[in-house]
């Protein structure tokens, strides 16, 4: 039987739009499955992981991955520099978590470190959201505590550095290379007392003002810890304090010293604990100096 040419055509636009629509989706992704590293991940400081290099856009990229653990589940950590990272040609030897030349106490605004020097976003940026969780928290509850979390670092900028929940499909933070999506949800994260993990690719070296963040992604671990509001019960994760850390990592932020225990940015948390919804003066004081 022949098909009739505009018939055909049909089906090849459908065929297209498909592909478009679902072939960046990961094949075989379940957000249950425990999440891991890749194997060519390397360990540049305690909890920060550089992923490589990858492209995005014809543009070569490199990530990190950024583990937010429960206190007492972690190695000492270290001090490097002022707190701005030059990786020069191999980001692998600059940590992310540059701490502040002179350590600092909480309220410091010396307490904050950052990726690199111009290593921020250039355009506001949209997320998907999916909030299917273990814990009983319902949709509008994670819709807003995600946006507030979001919406503390952008009160605090000339622009809004994140957008609006949109609509699209989750397929998994991305560890091997950039998607053009930035993530949220919850599922399984396979390292002992790790309650979040958050993805940055960007350009960090070269001319800083050539650099730029290209995607976040961040995963929170519904099968090890119970999250909701900390007010109503102190022995959960508070969502809101655990979101506004991540969200500092995915416009540009690392962890300061281990010295500034007050800080958003500090690189453990604990249940019960509220303190991180809002920002201390070396949070301020980072997200001031990258935008």
């Amino acid at each position: 039987m022949k098909i009739k040419k505009e018939y055909l055509f049909v089906f090849v636009v459908i065929a297209v739009l498909a592909t478009a629509s679902f072939g960046l989706a990961k094949p075989n992704f379940n957000k249950e499955k425990p999440f891991q590293l890749p194997e060519k991940a390397v360990e540049v400081a305690p909890n920060i992981f550089y992923l490589g290099e990858a492209f995005d856009n014809g543009k070569k990229v490199q990530g990190f991955a950024i583990i937010n653990k429960k206190k007492d589940f972690g190695k000492p950590g270290t001090e490097c520099g002022n707190g701005i990272c030059e990786p020069g040609e191999n980001a692998k030897n600059c940590p992310a978590d540059c701490g502040s030349s002179n350590g600092g106490s909480g309220g410091d605004s010396s307490c904050y470190a950052v990726y690199a020097k111009g290593a921020i976003w250039k355009t506001t940026e949209p997320y998907l959201l999916d909030t299917t969780n273990n814990d009983g928290m319902n949709d509008s509850f994670v819709y807003n505590v995600i946006a507030t979390s979001l919406e503390t670092w952008d009160n605090e900028v000339s622009f809004d550095i994140f957008g609006t929940r949109t609509i699209g499909i989750i397929d998994g933070i991305d560890e091997i290379q950039p998607d053009g999506k930035n993530e949220v949800y919850f599922g399984d994260i396979s390292y002992e007392g790790a309650i979040a993990v958050t993805i940055v690719w960007g350009i960090f070296g070269g001319p800083p003002k050539n650099r730029e963040l290209v995607e976040w992604d961040q995963l929170y671990d519904h099968t090890d810890f119970d999250f909701g509001n900390a007010d109503e019960n102190p022995s959960i994760m508070d969502l809101q304090n655990i979101a506004t850390h991540e969200d500092g990592h995915s416009l540009g932020l690392g962890h300061p010293s281990d010295t500034c225990t007050e800080e958003t940015m500090y690189r453990f948390a604990d249940y019960g604990e509220t303190k991180k919804r809002t920002l201390n003066t070396g949070d301020i004081a980072g997200v001031n100096y990258l935008y």
